[in-house]
């Protein structure tokens, strides 16, 4: 009987997935599929990585200076790079459960976590807080503005680089150097996701491919963001326009570079925007249809997938469109949606791993958290100050 056992152990471990299956993940855009492998998570996780964001870095550096820019820069990337980690490792965190989405995991912590672990209690708390309900609302904001968010300000970005053929309009300059460094670090509210499309068993779990594609990704990432920061504000310094890189191109070198340079240079932009389009708006499809299945427990036709995904996109462009100003708003946003990447994978990793109390690993989690909680605050008091400073020009259906 013990090498029955045995024998039937080593072939799960080696065929089988030890998780409890939800059949209706088979029905859903992101966990439909589980043939992912190290290649297409570093494909994913460099689309998602990399954005528009990474052009108006110079713009940071020439207010922060050589030895503050590269230090921020730095750090963020270090920090970022940690909480990616950390995600990577809590998929799998409790035996039998794969949590195959950002919101999936926050919904496993809660307050009550909180309470327990700093030693706080409150009388009939656990009775008054759904865990999972709380963990979604957490993380409802941030994730659906990173995904509705990020595919409108993408079709923002296109439409005008489009437009002008030679700019990217970034709208107005509300966030702060180090805002301007933070932000340009995105992605990690899809992790889970990409995590999600590969198999995983005892003798070969998932955070080995997704960790081995993540570390190629963000090693040209580094080699994306650190050249374009370091390098335009060696060329441009203090003369770097508001808008970035490209707004430097077209100011300084419009008549003296080919068009077909600059033409192909500003397509790359394009390019770049349809590319995270589709791995942004990911996350939604997967919601509606989760939605959808929920009420009819069948899986969505081709036709139903397709209307999701148009009505999506309609919805997107026409906001986009609509309300051009949003742009403007960016600091606000962004400081709001900071947690995502600094704070949150934190605070988790205290909550659901439990290191020992006042340990090394604990103090350095906490510790990360409430510093992201601080500039989170700092930079959405900064968008609403520049904000008000400035002004918000409220134009509809009227793109620059």
């Amino acid at each position: 009987m013990k090498r029955v056992l045995i024998n039937m152990k080593g072939y799960l471990e080696e065929v089988g997935h030890l998780t409890k299956l939800n059949p209706q993940d088979a029905w859903l855009p992101i966990t439909e599929s589980r043939n992912g492998n190290a290649h297409y998570a570093a494909f994913h996780n460099l689309n998602a990585g990399v954005g528009f964001q990474a052009l108006v870095l110079p713009v940071a550096f020439a207010f922060l200076g050589w030895s503050w820019g590269i230090l921020s820069l730095t750090i963020a990337y270090c920090w970022q790079l940690y909480t990616l980690r950390i995600l990577v490792q809590l998929h799998e965190a409790v035996t039998g459960k794969r949590n195959n989405r950002y919101k999936q995991l926050l919904g496993t912590v809660s307050l009550t976590d909180y309470f327990h672990t700093t030693g706080i209690w409150l009388s009939n708390f656990e009775e008054r807080i759904s865990r999972e309900r709380l963990g979604v609302w957490l993380a409802l904001f941030p994730t659906v503005y990173l995904s509705a968010g990020t595919a409108t300000a993408l079709i923002l970005i296109g439409r005008e680089t489009m437009k002008l053929f030679f700019q990217i309009v970034c709208g107005p300059l509300s966030m702060n150097a180090l805002g301007i460094v933070a932000f340009a670090f995105r992605g990690h509210n899809l992790v889970l996701e990409i995590q999600a499309t590969m198999p995983s068993t005892f003798k070969h779990p998932a955070h080995v491919p997704i960790w081995r594609g993540a570390k190629v990704a963000y090693f040209f990432i580094a080699m994306c963001l650190f050249p374009i920061a370091i390098g335009g504000f060696w060329a441009y310094g203090n003369l770097l326009p508001s808008g970035g890189i490209l707004n430097a191109l077209y100011a300084f070198h419009s008549r003296d570079i080919p068009r077909g340079h600059l033409a192909l240079t500003f397509l790359l932009v394009v390019f770049n925007c349809l590319s995270s389009f589709q791995i942004y708006s990911m996350p939604v499809f997967d919601s509606f249809e989760a939605g959808y299945t929920s009420r009819t427990n069948r899986p969505c036709s081709i036709w139903v997938r397709s209307g999701f995904r148009v009505f999506y996109g309609f919805v997107s462009f026409f906001t986009g469109v609509a309300l051009p100003f949003l742009s403007s708003l960016a600091g606000l946003l962004g400081g709001l949606t900071l947690p995502v990447t600094f704070v949150y994978p934190c605070f988790m990793w205290v909550l659901i791993k439990r290191p020992t109390k006042y340990s090394f690993n604990w103090y350095f989690n906490w510790i990360l958290g409430w510093l992201g909680i601080a500039f989170s605050l700092a930079f959405s008091i900064g968008g609403v100050w520049s904000t008000v400073n400035n002004g918000l020009k409220l134009k509809f259906f009227k793109p620059n």
